[in-house]
């Protein structure tokens, strides 16, 4: 009788302490988000300042602030199919430990190269966290009234970490040296590792079969050459360097699709993508990556060359679209739980694109009120896409799978905002340069050079002077915002397209009981309670 009544008091704790943990490990895991988000973007700001220590070469410059991303969104597949398989924590902490090391070696790095090599290890690194961040709260939160919370909760804070990642580089710039912006990560790796090793449990998914190495380099290296080239064709680069790594990329990639469905114990059960919650989440993730990365871009951009404010001030008039995203992450559990999967996604894009549109009143004189609410109601409404999106996603995917399915997320978020930035670049000036071709007074070859860029056509104007610089700068800025209008049209359209896709995802969202394949956490009381009936016994 006694024997189960200690039992069941055990099992109360164990609950209790389970219920506790989580929350905790959610912190660990939003620190992990957060060293990620700010690394990807605080170089951003420092590139001015590296470009005068370092003296890089344009290609190497090139590769100092691109290969970050390369490498991190080629290697999110294997490293997220390789936690399902050694463990998820032990990826994560690799992860912690890999990062400290890459950014003191680009602290202090002394030439452009080892400054390559060190963000190219920031890359491995962030690749080893993200989706191990994501499949270890999939785990950790096996009902999905918590999971939503959580997932918004850890959206909130990936949004932080990109607005906040330019203010702390200019704060860091203006008081120490360049390397400083890697510098902050290492005392929070140093902390994070410990803490991790403490907190975060460990868990696997289906270690059935060996794991697919040759796969894991297929989809690496296809998805390192299709990132590249969708890169440089939103540089405008449409050449030879660009066009193969696309089709080299694309087959790569076929060829991986065609190893996994032969498999018995494939890499990524690409059966997930037959369940229509799934495929379609993915959809929409790009859908909306691809709208708010260009947009951002173009914002930019216009913010500073139209309406000459500097770079602190731009970031400044972006930070209303950063808090408003916050806000629809934290509100995201309960806005699911209310309209459902469907109608959440659905108005997400909806909103978004009627921001977009509001925005197309932009012109060249600012209008504070506009760009403020336009930017509020665009950051709510895609952050409301892409937290009904992950969620979906994630919910709809195995438990033994939650690397790859985190994997695969991520992978098409880095995917969306690559072929944002191409698209809409393109599309951008498209609209920009044939306004260019004939300005009164200005030679055919200065028209063209300053049908590149609208920053082009401003040194254009001013090395020519006089009455014909004038009406170059002045066309240009004409032409850029009537560029502007075209793009955010186009972005609208695909957002609309976006809110349809969404209309394939369920209408409710189904809360069951506990998953199987969950990993439970016993409360630190318990572990030691255990120790010591093992002891006295």
């Amino acid at each position: 009788m006694s024997g189960t009544t200690t039992a069941a008091v055990g099992l109360r704790r164990r609950a209790a302490g389970a219920g506790a943990n989580r929350w905790v490990v959610l912190v660990v895991l939003c620190v992990s988000l957060l060293l990620v988000a700010v690394d990807a973007t605080v170089l951003h700001v420092a590139v001015p300042a590296v470009t005068e220590d370092l003296r890089p070469g344009a290609i190497e410059l090139l590769w100092i602030v691109d290969v970050y991303p390369l490498v991190c969104a080629s290697l999110l597949i294997l490293f997220g199919t390789l936690g399902d398989r050694v463990g998820r924590r032990r990826v994560l902490l690799l992860g912690y430990g890999l990062f400290g090391v890459a950014s003191a070696l680009a602290a202090l790095a002394e030439t452009a190269q080892v400054l390559i090599v060190a963000r190219a290890l920031l890359g491995v690194g962030g690749a080893m966290i993200m989706p191990a961040t994501l499949s270890i709260l999939r785990q950790v939160f096996p009902d999905r009234r918590e999971r939503a919370l959580a997932i918004g909760i850890w959206s909130a804070v990936a949004a932080v970490g990109a607005a906040v990642g330019p203010l702390l580089g200019g704060f860091l710039l203006e008081h120490f040296w360049w390397g400083a912006v890697f510098l902050v990560n290492i005392p929070l790796m140093i902390v994070s590792l410990p803490v991790g090793r403490l907190l975060l449990p460990e868990s696997k998914g289906d270690r059935n079969g060996p794991w697919d190495v040759v796969g894991a380099l297929l989809a690496a290296a296809g998805l390192f050459a299709l990132v590249l080239g969708v890169k440089r064709l939103g540089s405008g680069d449409l050449d030879v360097y660009s066009v193969v790594p696309l089709l080299a990329g694309a087959l790569l990639v076929v060829l991986f699709v065609r190893r996994q469905r032969r498999l018995k114990h494939p890499l990524v059960d690409l059966r997930m993508f037959a369940r229509p919650a799934f495929s379609t989440s993915v959809g929409c993730i790009v859908l909306a990556m691809l709208a708010l990365v260009g947009l951002e871009l173009i914002a930019a951009q216009y913010l500073q060359l139209v309406l000459g404010l500097s770079p602190l001030e731009t970031g400044l008039r972006l930070l209303p679209l950063t808090v408003a995203a916050m806000g629809a992450g934290l509100a995201g559990a309960r806005m699911l739980r209310r309209f459902g999967p469907r109608r959440m996604v659905s108005l997400g894009f909806c909103l978004t694109a009627v921001a977009v549109v509001l925005l197309t009143a932009m012109g060249g004189e600012d209008n504070t009120g506009l760009l403020l609410f336009g930017f509020v109601l665009l950051g709510f409404g895609l952050e409301t896409t892409l937290f009904g999106a992950y969620e979906s996603m994630l919910s709809e995917a195995p438990p033994e799978q939650a690397g790859g399915a985190a994997a695969i997320g991520e992978t098409s978020y880095q995917l969306g905002a690559g072929i944002g930035i191409a698209l809409l670049g393109s599309v951008m000036n498209a609209a920009y340069a044939p306004g260019l071709s004939s300005v009164p007074g200005v030679p055919a070859s200065a028209s063209a050079a300053a049908g590149h860029s609208l920053g082009e056509a401003y040194e254009i104007a001013d090395r020519l002077g006089g009455p014909a610089g004038v009406a170059l700068r002045r066309t240009a800025q004409e032409c850029f915002v009537h560029g502007l209008h075209v793009t955010l049209l186009v972005s609208a359209g695909l957002l609309l397209l976006g809110a349809a896709m969404a209309l394939r995802l369920p209408r409710t969202m189904q809360c069951g009981d506990e998953e199987p394949g969950t990993v439970e956490l016993p409360s630190p009381r318990e572990v030691s309670e255990s120790r010591e009936s093992r002891v006295t016994a």
